[in-house]
């Protein structure tokens, strides 16, 4: 393989100081970009080439592009956040970059060099630094992706070529209560997964193909969809694109309980992070399958005290109340709770730089200069 390197084109247009203050004020969640995007392509003769930081704008892609039809494109999702002290950090984003790569194997798609994807990371943040907001609750979200690019209506094969690219999303609340519980519907007939499939992989297809929960339940009056099972449709598994935790029992005896990791659950990098944030805190906690019987009767009993979802884009959400086909329970006392509350604080004090970071979690941006990709150690590539 011969070396890539990183070229800087900046933006000769970009958005004005005035304007992008206006736009961090209330930025929703991806619906704002910064000025600036990431993109390298691959072929099987070259292998990742063709580095560049160019202005945000249109891909241009043939009508015959495999990744149109074929669904061959995996992405991630992490933020980077202005702390106290004004510095920039990302979290946790050599994980990110762990499973983006499980994804891109699983898709048969070429694996993506870890020091690459934080490499391109710091570079366009670096570059973009004006857009990550000040606010607490707020981030920059970036969205990094490969799609095949092969000009080919030939199925049954991978792609010859990819693109991969970064693009950044300045980001307020997920939901709009920011701090409120979110209504759940369990779906009874479909299925985001099942054994054997994609569903640990964080590709495209998943998550077109759990719309159509998501819309049941927004017609039953829920905020979001609960997926169970696929072979039983009896044991819970996420709700929309989150991982549900379970709290039972309250105060100094509460314990906390998550579906485990069957390959049918994307692993999330924050459900990892707030089980060890939950042993730091002495807060057992355990994975294994749970049941919509267990869920129904924990909460009648009040075993069951508190429950939330989580992931990059929400952070930390309860579960107020929940609704099936035949059934509806509230979750405590429909509030978040107290371990959901300090959950949340705990996490997002570190992303903030209000906590000390003692999982060495934090990755700083610490040259506010474009970067070149550096030397990736396990494929010998090196920069400029």
């Amino acid at each position: 393989m011969t070396a890539i390197e990183l070229v800087v084109r900046p933006s000769g247009n970009r958005v004005s100081a005035e304007e992008r203050e206006k736009l961090l004020a209330s930025p929703g969640f991806g619906r704002v970009f910064t000025d600036h995007m990431v993109t390298i392509w691959w072929d099987t003769d070259r292998g990742w080439h063709d580095g560049q930081l160019i202005p945000y704008g249109p891909i241009s892609l043939d009508p015959a592009t495999a990744g149109l039809h074929y669904s061959q494109q995996v992405f991630e999702g992490l933020k980077a956040y202005r702390q106290v002290d004004g510095s920039i950090v990302v979290f946790r984003p050599r994980s990110n970059a762990a499973r983006f790569n499980r994804s891109l194997a699983r898709m048969v798609m070429p694996a993506f060099p870890e020091t690459w994807f934080v490499r391109a990371i710091d570079t366009l943040v670096a570059t973009d630094s004006e857009w990550v907001p000040d606010t607490y609750g707020y981030s920059l979200y970036l969205r990094p992706f490969i799609i095949a690019t092969e000009k080919a209506l030939a199925g049954g094969k991978p792609s010859s070529s990819y693109l991969f690219t970064l693009i950044a999303s300045p980001a307020g609340s997920y939901f709009s209560g920011d701090h409120q519980s979110v209504s759940a519907w369990l779906e009874p007939e479909y299925s985001r997964a099942a054994p054997g499939g994609t569903g640990e992989a964080k590709t495209a297809g998943n998550y077109s193909g759990a719309l159509i929960g998501q819309i049941r339940a927004l017609e039953h009056g829920c905020d979001q969809v609960v997926w169970l099972d696929a072979c039983e449709h009896r044991n819970v598994e996420e709700m929309g694109v989150m991982n549900l935790f379970f709290v039972y029992g309250t105060g100094t005896g509460a314990r906390l309980a998550t579906p485990s990791l069957s390959g049918t659950l994307l692993p999330g990098v924050t459900r990892e992070s707030l089980l060890a944030l939950a042993r730091d805190l002495g807060i057992p906690a355990e994975e294994r399958r749970i049941s919509v019987d267990e869920w129904r009767a924990g909460c009648e009993s009040g075993r069951i005290s508190e429950v939330f979802a989580c992931g990059t884009a929400a952070v930390v959400t309860a579960v107020g109340s929940v609704q099936s086909s035949a059934d509806r329970w509230t979750v405590g006392d429909g509030t978040p709770g107290p371990v959901t509350t300090r959950l949340r604080d705990q996490l997002t004090g570190i992303q903030y730089g209000r906590l000390p970071d003692r999982h060495g979690w934090i990755h700083r941006i610490t040259d506010r200069r474009p970067l070149p990709l550096g030397k990736d150690t396990a494929s010998g590539f090196t920069g400029r």
